[in-house]
């Protein structure tokens, strides 16, 4: 969702360049990619902005001089403290600005997420921007997992909050530009581990990604990644790894380059390591290190790629864990035989191995700290370092290490591994972030606060921070190998146009040129212009198209679903799952069941007996979802299943332990918002469920109702309930769990309020 005022900006800085638009013959689309190059010089990157999780380089090193070493949480070398401020996650620092990601009002009704924006000199608050956290598994301490990332060219931020939500805001004052609902959108999975990953920017684009259960030949969940274009909030690309990973992850993807061609290198939930072009979401290489998911970020030196992992190994099940190292500078599949070392049983899980003069240092799970030759793998040293100790960082030649029980160690190198030269104890805080160094100090974020540490008269010094890549010249290779389309996803209404925008790239994915002169063609209905303007077909149809453009013998497909307003129907008459649908087709099937079409919420996936789907627009408010369902019942243990429909961001659930109960953030329902009544119910029976959303009065005012199909209808809602901190709009859907039973589903409407 694109906001009003980003719009307006666009379309401001549009007209000014409509002139530009006759020369290069830019689409819309092409013009707001220019303007982001543009206005790109608008900041300067200083060199000691912290502005990701591990640093300007990603790699957890800084350039700066004059770094403290002593330190007391009584106040010895701490400039300030805020114990406003407690939180997991590791602040990122930019234009003299912390930013961080903490509770909202936490174990109040008002519980959400916010990013807090904060002096770094004095600590006190500029401004704070917070939404809710819905339809989520996560609980509240899980709150702040993934750090937000700077832009140092426009000077915004992004965030991708705990419940999905991927925002674009103003880094000087905090205003929201755009933001997409990744899950009712995308399909992304909130799961109770909460492992939300970190996004990138890079160039005019902001990467995330996530396991994802979207629609159509995405609708199998897979670890996806899509690039945005960071000021209009367009899709671009949309890429994925191995489908039906056993994980979800919080791999942070590494920028680097292999022989002259860029590349993010992340750990993924499929238990590999993969290399992919930034700039279009190819796949260079991957290699399958484990049987589960790869939480640990790479590390790459000089075309080595240096990563680990905590689960069992994919060469012996029997290992658990291990770090290696190979040769990033190769193409498909990685041998085992390509790596240059490992060391099995080492068991790296959130951090990330840093390189320096020739050593790698990491900790692991168990608080090791392994000290190894990056060239030939040898184990220097071991040190025990604590319980799950954090990432570590280096500057001044000195390595800083915090653990959760609230150790923060500080070492430095030496000829048999790292000698302890400082280390602070920090009473009854947790620490579950790394710290960060900016403008000659650490900041460093507890359970409990947030410390400004270092010497307040120290005048910041560093080192120019070296290029984060390099590239072959594009101009040695003119040839088109790729072409992009442009945004790859879309959701339209009937009759409306938008622009489609064809770019294409070299082999190594650099971009050459937009295509003027691509032909398109266009299946599932609408038209298509010459220039790349598409228009939706009328009608009340759920649609989904295909925007395919070609360009001698390469070509590239868009995707686009068209959705009516109000009202749907769906009979499923045509023994379909709704294509348009989101996380829904690979979790359902049809089935013929009692002489009616109909859809199964079916058993037989263990990861997916629990899960949502979404329809449609997540700006719908006010409206009706209405359902018929019909729950078995388990043989062995006489268990049901769980069925409900989804309005507004809020669920109303047909409990197999005879409960109605309407909620929004699950792990919440003490506090945040929740309401369940007792209801008595049969197995084996037809039932409706009417579930309306209606903001009144600055509430969201939830009803609910559940009767056996083909009585009458209860004149009175069964149960109500009003939600205080209100979700405002968000798409239709269902719920519904079949870990014990399977269950139908016929006869769902969505509709206006009367």
């Amino acid at each position: 969702m694109i906001s009003r005022g980003v719009v307006e900006l666009m379309r401001s800085r549009l007209s000014a360049l409509r002139s530009k638009q006759l020369l290069f013959g830019l689409s819309t689309f092409g013009l707001m990619v220019l303007v982001a190059l543009q206005s790109s010089a608008m900041y300067a990157a200083d060199p000691v902005d912290w502005y990701q999780w591990l640093g300007p380089e990603g790699n957890g090193i800084s350039r700066e001089k004059g770094l403290p070493v002593e330190w007391s949480p009584k106040g010895d070398n701490v400039i300030w403290s805020n114990d406003e401020y407690g939180t997991r996650c590791t602040p990122i620092a930019m234009n003299g600005k912390l930013y961080v990601v903490k509770r909202f009002k936490p174990e109040t009704t008002e519980e959400g997420e916010s990013v807090v924006c904060i002096d770094a000199a004095t600590g006190e608050k500029i401004w704070e921007n917070h939404h809710n956290v819905f339809l989520s598994d996560a609980p509240a301490e899980r709150v702040g997992w993934a750090s937000v990332v700077g832009d140092p060219t426009t000077g915004n931020i992004f965030w991708l909050g705990l419940g999905c939500e991927l925002n674009c805001l103003d880094g000087e004052t905090g205003e929201s530009l755009w933001s997409h609902s990744l899950s009712e959108e995308y399909g992304m999975l909130s799961t109770y581990g909460g492992r939300t990953n970190f996004p990138i920017v890079f160039e005019d684009l902001v990467i995330v990604s996530g396991v994802m259960t979207q629609w159509g030949a995405n609708a199998v969940p897979a670890h996806r990644f899509v690039g945005f274009h960071k000021e209009t909030g367009a899709a671009v690309w949309f890429s994925g790894t191995t489908p039906k990973p056993d994980d979800t992850t919080y791999s942070t993807p590494f920028l680097t380059s292999f022989d002259g061609q860029a590349a993010i290198v992340f750990g993924s939930g499929d238990g590999k390591v993969h290399a992919m072009q930034p700039r279009t979401g190819k796949i260079i290489w991957s290699y399958t290190a484990s049987n589960r998911g790869i939480f640990t970020s790479p590390n790459v030196v000089d075309n080595i790629v240096y990563g680990g992992f905590h689960e069992q190994s994919s060469v012996d099940t029997r290992i658990r864990g291990g770090l290696f190292a190979f040769d990033g500078r190769i193409e498909g599949e990685v041998p085992e035989d390509h790596l240059m070392w490992k060391i099995d049983k080492f068991e790296v899980a959130g951090g990330q191995p840093i390189v320096v003069d020739g050593r790698v240092y990491v900790t692991d799970l168990y608080g090791k700290l392994l000290v190894v030759d990056a060239q030939s793998g040898e184990i220097i040293q071991e040190k025990k370092v604590g319980r799950r100790p954090s990432s570590l960082i280096y500057g001044d030649g000195k390595l800083y290490c915090a653990e959760s029980t609230g150790l923060f160690w500080v070492f430095e190198p030496s000829q048999s591994g790292v000698q302890e030269i400082a280390r602070v104890r920090l009473s009854k805080e947790e620490v579950l972030a790394s710290p960060i160094i900016t403008d000659s100090k650490l900041y460093l974020t507890t359970s409990e606060r947030i410390y400004c540490i270092g010497d307040k008269s120290a005048k910041p010094e560093a080192d120019p921070v070296p290029p984060l890549f390099s590239e072959t010249p594009k101009s040695e290779d003119q040839t088109v190998a790729h072409i992009q389309v442009a945004p790859v996803e879309a959701m339209l209404a009937p009759g409306q146009s938008t622009p489609y925008q064809v770019r294409a790239y070299n082999k190594n994915g650099q971009f050459l040129k937009v295509l003027d002169d691509a032909e398109f063609s266009v299946e599932g209905g609408g038209e298509i212009t010459a220039d790349g303007t598409y228009t939706a077909p009328a009608g009340s149809e759920h649609r989904a198209v295909f925007i395919t453009a070609k360009s001698g013998e390469v070509s590239s497909t868009a995707r686009a679903r068209i959705i009516p307003p109000l009202p749907w129907k769906f009979e499923f008459n045509d023994k379909q799952v709704p294509i348009t649908w989101i996380g829904a087709n690979y979790r359902h099937q049809p089935k013929e069941f009692e002489g009616e079409s109909v859809l199964v919420k079916i058993s037989t996936i263990p990861l997916g007996t629990r899960s949502q789907s979404w329809m449609g627009w997540t700006t719908l408010s006010d409206y009706t979802i209405q359902a018929d369902v019909y729950s078995t019942e388990n043989p062995v243990n006489q268990k049901r299943a769980d069925m409900g429909v989804i309005a507004q961001r809020y669920t109303l659930d047909l409990m197999g332990k005879n409960e109605l109960q309407i909620r929004s953030w699950t792990p919440r329902l003490e506090n945040r918002f929740a309401k369940t009544i007792p209801f008595e119910w049969e197995p084996n029976t037809w039932y409706t469920l009417k579930f309306q959303s209606e903001n009144q009065d600055g509430k969201a005012v939830l009803r609910g109702k559940v009767w056996k199909r083909g009585e009458e209808e209860p004149a009175e809602w069964l149960i109500e309930a009003a939600d205080a901190t209100p979700n405002t709009s968000g798409s239709p859907g269902l719920f519904g769990k079949a870990t014990d039973a399977e269950f139908y589903i016929d006869n769902v409407q969505v509709y206006p309020n009367n």
